[in-house]
């Protein structure tokens, strides 16, 4: 898929616009997308300082540099891309150009005599502007998302990026006069200048971020100034935005709030607020990056749930660690654990999530494409967290539903479940129902393919590996393991004859061995008995697979 261009704007400086730019490329590609930042601000270029630690290898050339290879006779941009290292995720730096070998933090010497000398309107009448296209073309094969700084006013240089370059605009302003008056002009002008171009360029879609809104005080003058900013920028929600959505309440999501905090040098709060709250200024910047990252689509869905809306940004490129998480109570433990055995047995990735773990509320990743609650009795506080925080990020614009599910231990009523469970159709652990059975129905409902049918000898197979796995880590005393081992080297044996009739009475036998109840002193598995059980386990496994293969 081809990359999208955005170019950052304002028509006054002092906007955060930079700093908007910076933190939105951080999130993008940490939600999994290929960044390339531009620094086309070439009278004062400022990308490099948000990211002066981050760079790996200080930019030796930048943009202006573009006009040297075209000068040059070079068909396609030069090696002038750095990369910056963000910890995940691809984002790379195309800075205006090269900087101070003894003193990273500032331009290189030359670099302002060489800026004033590019004569913007000789390049083009030279046929820069087919040189561009290359670069643009390399640029989007190459990164999912190009984000331009692009300098303010009306100028030259501002016209290639509003006008030649983008496929979008992102216009930061701020609440007064000096910005209002002017940010749709330029919109209007670019799309105008759009036309004369020889490129096949849409019209362009202009999100318009109000940017140092501080609402906290002056309540009713920030209110008079957020409806005065809603008519002014209105205009540029006319092709994007749905229908069913207010203009107010778009902006409202497209409001960065003035934190002083954040306000000295050149810093990226979305790196430090990592699970920001909706009065964190990283928490706006994220529906700002995942408007971008829909490609300015679904903001019914925006509208409707936030969250939802953000969830579906960042994970909609990332593969979930899990297919299904299990969470259940502490009394519930035995019964989850058979589960899960089941379930991976089954090929699904599953693990567990202990009710009352506070660490999953402040993970900003969801490790599992698929919740499942096993309720014992009741739904626990923690579980009606769980539920909430997943149903809050599930719904995705994509139609990749992700499922909650329940299972009921026996004897719990499901006339006592909350609402948000009822609705579902519960499966239970009935006094003759087995965690296989569940977990075959949970495998059907995941996968949207019914597990094959059980052969005799599979079924066999089968019953055997889920007694092996059932053998708990300690037992009551020592001798209680002489007669495990004996078991565990008969079976192997049956196993070695194909002697399936035998090995089902024997994972019989080790299921008794295996319930122990004692509150006494009890003795861990010896290591070589476990590697026994792991060996006949990995037998039994590959054999079972060859009945699937």
């Amino acid at each position: 898929m081809t990359g999208t261009v955005i170019t950052f704007y304002s028509y006054k400086g002092g906007v955060g616009r930079s700093s908007t730019l910076s933190n939105v490329a951080v999130l993008l590609a940490r939600w999994g997308r290929k960044v390339l930042i531009v620094d086309w601000d070439l009278e004062a270029p400022g990308l490099h300082h948000y990211f002066g630690r981050l760079l790996p290898t200080p930019p030796e050339s930048g943009v202006i540099d573009l006009a040297n290879d075209f000068l040059g006779g070079a068909k396609a941009p030069g090696k002038h891309i750095v990369p910056i290292d963000i910890g995940e995720g691809t984002l790379d730096l195309l800075a205006a150009g090269g900087l101070d070998p003894a003193n990273p933090r500032r331009t290189h010497p030359a670099y302002r005599s060489r800026m004033q000398r590019i004569d913007w309107a000789d390049l083009y009448a030279q046929g820069f502007a087919t040189f561009l296209e290359r670069c643009r073309e390399e640029w989007t094969d190459n990164y999912d998302f190009v984000l331009i700084d692009s300098r303010t006013g009306i100028s030259d240089t501002a016209g290639i990026c509003t006008a030649h370059l983008p496929d979008r605009l992102v216009v930061v302003f701020t609440a007064n006069d000096q910005n209002l008056m002017d940010v749709v002009d330029v919109a209007q002008r670019a799309d105008i200048a759009r036309d004369r171009l020889p490129y096949d360029r849409p019209p362009h879609m202009v999100l318009p971020v109000l940017s140092r809104f501080d609402g906290r005080v002056e309540y009713q003058q920030a209110e008079e100034w957020h409806r005065r900013c809603t008519e002014a920028v209105a205009p540029l929600f006319g092709n994007w935005l749905a229908t069913s959505v207010p203009e107010e309440l778009m902006l409202r999501h497209l409001t960065v709030p003035y934190v002083s905090y954040w306000s000295f040098g050149e810093q990226i709060p979305v790196q430090a607020e990592q699970t920001p709250s909706p009065d964190q200024i990283s928490y706006a910047l994220e529906t700002v990056a995942a408007v971008i990252g829909q490609q300015f689509d679904r903001t019914d869905l925006l509208a409707d749930n936030r969250d939802a809306y953000v969830a579906a940004a960042r994970s909609r490129r990332r593969e979930f660690d899990l297919d299904l998480l299990v969470s259940s109570p502490r009394s519930a433990q035995a019964a989850v654990t058979e589960l899960i055995d089941e379930l991976r047995a089954l090929g699904l990735r599953a693990d567990r999530s202990l009710s009352a773990n506070v660490e999953f509320l402040d993970h900003p990743r969801e490790p599992a494409k698929h919740l499942c609650l096993m309720v014992d009795g009741e739904v626990s506080r923690w579980q009606t967290t769980e539920a909430e925080r997943f149903l809050r990020h599930a719904l995705d614009p994509d139609g990749d539903e992700r499922q909650l599910f329940c299972v009921l231990t026996h004897g719990t009523d499901r006339a006592q479940l909350p609402g948000f469970l009822r609705n579902l159709r519960p499966l239970e652990l009935a006094p003759r129902t087995r965690p296989v059975d569940v977990a075959r129905e949970l495998h059907d409902l995941i996968t949207g393919k019914p597990v094959p049918a059980e052969t005799p000898d599979r079924e066999v197979l089968h019953q055997a590996a889920a007694a092996l796995r059932a053998l708990p880590d300690e037992m009551p005393y020592a001798g209680r393991f002489a007669l495990v081992e004996q078991v565990v080297r008969d079976m192997a044996a049956a196993l070695d004859r194909d002697e399936l009739s035998l090995l089902r009475d024997l994972a019989t036998d080790v299921e008794l061995l295996g319930k122990t109840r004692t509150d006494g002193e009890r003795v861990a598995t010896p290591a070589g008995l476990r590697a026994a059980i792991d060996a006949l386990l990995d037998r039994i496994d590959r054999r079972g697979q060859a009945f699937t293969d």
